[in-house]
């Protein structure tokens, strides 16, 4: 299969260069032979086999034209429909729609065009799933548009032997709907956390993104969401390429590039993940042997170097400033260069092909691990992730890689140690400002604002007074009453405040005596106007007051449910923070010594030419 796209790739070039129209005359059945011994002698390949192809690309351009044309006249379009691996044969089709249906239509139309289960498949087009709800028009679907088809279910077997498996396969194919599905679900629940204004470490550990170092980063709000739907998706396409699930891995790999563009540049440079994202999307597609669907891979391919570089810096002096090592790295740009290989083998660019598989070559046989060293690493107790990372890490010095990996254990931990003090101590603060009237939202808010200082929150609160409104519980659950005591408007006049004043300051603060006073003294012994002076022109009135407990277990059903679609997805995410820097490389080794072969093949025929 790569050897018949290099032919085409050079084929084509060669036309190009010749100014070759093959669907024009004079390239009849003769002219075309005499066209295939022409260039099977300067690719030193079998004259039959260019032909065949030469064949192939002058139909190509017929359909193309001829589609062209029904397209001008009839508004009917031509989408070309990469059809799933097992299909074998036939698997590029031409079919032809109208741009008005919607993604369902089409779907359906391609389902029972090509004998495959509607309810089974995804649609790729332009690098995004098909919605199956708007029209071909509204998601920018066009004329001559690639489309790749991708099956949920994974067996490789044919679903016609036999009515068992078919069913099975069925089943498979319905769980794994549900679990994209679910997927989205938890993926929702944790980014709708993280677009809060604050967002509590101690409720949500998950929502922590942190740098190279290991330490928390602060994320603007306006870009909360979409980077942790980003990175929530990416991790979930991780877990399934580590299973070698790509059909499913690729939506969830495409979704996470959708919401990494709503965040800055400057955020994404902050980071390696955008740029591991970019791989693992072409890897993916290559996997699919699918990358002529992805037209703008070389761009991908040079965003993710580029990214690379403003993270690393210059021959990684970035990297090794902050990490000592680059080792573990090099796994990243070994990948890298193997698929700058594979992209310009398939485009017929035999020389810049070696020199990125020749690179690719060279950093695996740096990257090699003895397995005895890892062995030997297993029985000081470490992990064969930890054994691995270390010893990349140390040029796979043994004793090195023990030092290594037990000083990046300690410096983990102690970050885990000062993370988890900061969270302690916002806890204290919250409770004391709940201690005060003050609701969990409203604490939280506010301490951020003053970036934890408890007594800069204050002043913030005494401030804001129209902040004690801020609610995080259900407004059932409120404790309302009609009209303060007298006992607490004669403690408030005994403090020297006007009784009137002191009664609406007491309604407006639902019988809070000291957040009545605090208010009245910071105001010279008035209200705010932008306060309501009744109950029914109030905001949402919280639900805890000095006298309820710290929480309440109304919400604990809901919050189970949350949990359980969150936990989900956290069974996907990595405990080792260098999990997407691991691999063992064997499909690596294995892509590399094929595809040098091919190169090396042709090299060697050119020489005897």
């Amino acid at each position: 299969m790569a050897q018949k796209k290099y032919l085409q790739a050079k084929l084509t070039q060669f036309l190009r260069e010749d100014r070759i129209q093959l669907w024009k005359p004079p390239y009849t059945d003769e002219n075309k032979k005499d066209l295939a011994k022409q260039y099977s002698d300067r690719l030193e390949c079998c004259e039959n086999e260019v032909e065949k192809v030469i064949e192939e690309i002058r139909c190509k351009a017929i359909e193309r034209g001829t589609g062209n044309d029904n397209y001008r006249t009839t508004g009917i379009a031509t989408i070309e429909v990469f059809l799933p691996p097992r299909l074998k044969k036939d698997r590029k089709n031409l079919l032809e729609t109208r741009l008005h249906i919607t993604g369902r239509e089409l779907r359906s139309k391609i389902a029972e065009t090509f004998g495959l289960q509607e309810n089974y498949i995804k649609i790729v087009i332009n690098k995004k799933q098909l919605q199956l709800g708007k029209t071909l028009e509204e998601q920018g679907v066009a004329h001559n548009v690639k489309a790749m088809v991708l099956e949920l279910k994974q067996s490789e077997e044919d679903a016609r032997k036999n009515f068992q498996l078919e069913e099975e396969e069925q089943n498979e194919a319905k769980l794994k709907e549900k679990q994209i599905q679910r997927t989205k679900r938890g993926l929702e629940i944790l980014a709708k956390r993280a677009a809060e204004t604050v967002v509590d470490p101690e409720m949500t550990p998950y929502l922590d993104i942190a740098n190279q170092t290991g330490r928390s980063i602060r994320i603007p709000p306006s870009e909360r969401k979409a980077l942790m739907l980003a990175m929530g998706y990416h991790e979930k396409g991780r877990a399934f390429l580590k299973r070698k699930e790509y059909g499913i891995a690729l939506p969830c790999l495409l979704d996470a590039d959708k919401y990494f563009c709503e965040c800055c540049r400057e955020l994404l440079d902050t980071v390696d993940n955008y740029a591991v994202l970019q791989l693992d999307i072409v890897w993916c597609y290559f996997r699919l042997e699918q990358l002529e669907c992805l037209d703008d891979a070389e761009k991908k391919l040079n965003l993710a170097q580029k990214c690379f570089k403003n993270c690393y810096g210059e021959n990684h002096q970035r990297l090794v400033h902050i990490k000592g090592n680059c080792g573990k790295e090099k796994v990243l740009f070994l990948r890298l260069y193997l698929l700058q290989g594979i992209r310009n083998y398939h485009s017929g660019n035999d020389v810049e092909a070696y020199e990125y598989l020749n690179k690719a070559r060279q950093l695996f046989k740096e990257l090699y691990i003895d397995p005895s060293k890892v062995d030997n690493l297993l029985q000081l107790g470490f992990t064969a992730q930890e054994a691995r990372l270390g010893l990349r890490a140390c040029d796979g010095n043994v004793d090195h890689a023990a030092t290594h990996i037990t000083n990046r254990r300690e410096e983990l931990a102690q970050i885990r140690k000062e993370e988890k003090e900061k969270k302690r101590r916002r806890l204290e603060n919250i409770r004391f400002l709940k201690g005060m009237g003050y609701s969990t939202h409203a604490a939280q808010q506010v301490l951020h604002a003053a970036s934890g200082n408890l007594d800069e929150a204050l002043k913030i609160l005494l401030s804001n007074p129209q902040m004690w409104w801020l609610n995080d519980s259900n407004p059932e659950t409120d404790n309302r009453q009609e009209s303060p005591s007298q006992e607490n408007i004669d403690r408030l006049v005994y403090m020297g405040f006007d009784a009137l004043v002191a009664e609406a300051a007491l309604r407006v603060f639902r019988g809070n005596v000291q957040l009545a006073a605090q208010t009245l003294a910071h105001n010279g012994g008035s209200l705010p106007p932008e306060l309501p002076l009744s109950p029914e022109d109030s905001l949402s009135p919280p639900a805890t007051s000095p006298s309820d407990s710290a929480g309440t277990s109304s919400a604990s059903t809901d919050e189970d449910m949350e949990t359980e679609a969150v936990n989900e997805i956290l069974e996907d995410i990595p405990e080792h923070e260098e999990d997407y820097l691991d691999s063992t490389l064997e499909d690596e080794e294995i892509i590399i010594a094929e595809y040098l072969s091919y190169v090396e093949n042709r090299k060697s025929a050119t020489k005897k030419n």
